[in-house]
C-alpha cells in the first residue's frame, strides 16, 4: 500500500526578485512565503532546505521512537534538529550534508539507545531520500 502526501509551490518573477508561496496538503503550511532572500539571505519566510530539515528531524525522531520501542526503552523523549547544508557546486547549488543533533532520554540501556539512533539515522525514509552525507551528534540522558 502506497501512501502519497503532497506539497505545492507557486512562483512569480525572476530568481532574485520573484516571490513564492509553499503549501502542504494537510494545510499545516498554507501560502507560506519563500524567495531568494529567505533562501540565501535572512529574509522573512521559509525555504526548501529549512523544510527538508524539519521533515528529516520529524522522520528521524519517529523512526528512533520505533527503534527504541524495539530495544525495550521506556518513557522515551526525543528532541532532534536537522541542519541542512546548501553549497555552491559548479553553476548551481547542492545539499551536501545533513547533520542531526538529537537528545534522547528514557529508561533503558545507553548502548541500545545509541544503536537505535544509528539504525534510525540510516533507515528513516527521509534519510534514504537524501543524496548527502548524514552525520549525527547524540546526547543520552
Amino acid at each position: 500500500m502506497a501512501i502519497i502526501k503532497s506539497g505545492s509551490a507557486k512562483w512569480q518573477g525572476g530568481i532574485k526578485d520573484g516571490k513564492g508561496e509553499v503549501s502542504t496538503q494537510s494545510g499545516a503550511l498554507s501560502s507560506q512565503p519563500y524567495g531568494f532572500n529567505t533562501r540565501f539571505e535572512d529574509g522573512q519566510g521559509t525555504n526548501p532546505e529549512e523544510l527538508i530539515g524539519a521533515a528529516h528531524a520529524a522522520c528521524f525522531s519517529m523512526a528512533l521512537s520505533g527503534q527504541l520501542e524495539k530495544a525495550g526503552v521506556k518513557d522515551a523523549r526525543i528532541e532532534t534538529t536537522s541542519a541542512v547544508t546548501l553549497e555552491k557546486q559548479g553553476d548551481g547549488f547542492a545539499v551536501t550534508r545533513v547533520h542531526l543533533t538529537t537528545q534522547v532520554s528514557g529508561q533503558g540501556d545507553e548502548a541500545a539507545i545509541r544503536q537505535a539512533a544509528e539504525a534510525a539515522k540510516a533507515g528513516c525514509p527521509i534519510s534514504k531520500l537524501l543524496n548527502a552525507e548524514i552525520t549525527m551528534d547524540l546526547t543520552v540522558g
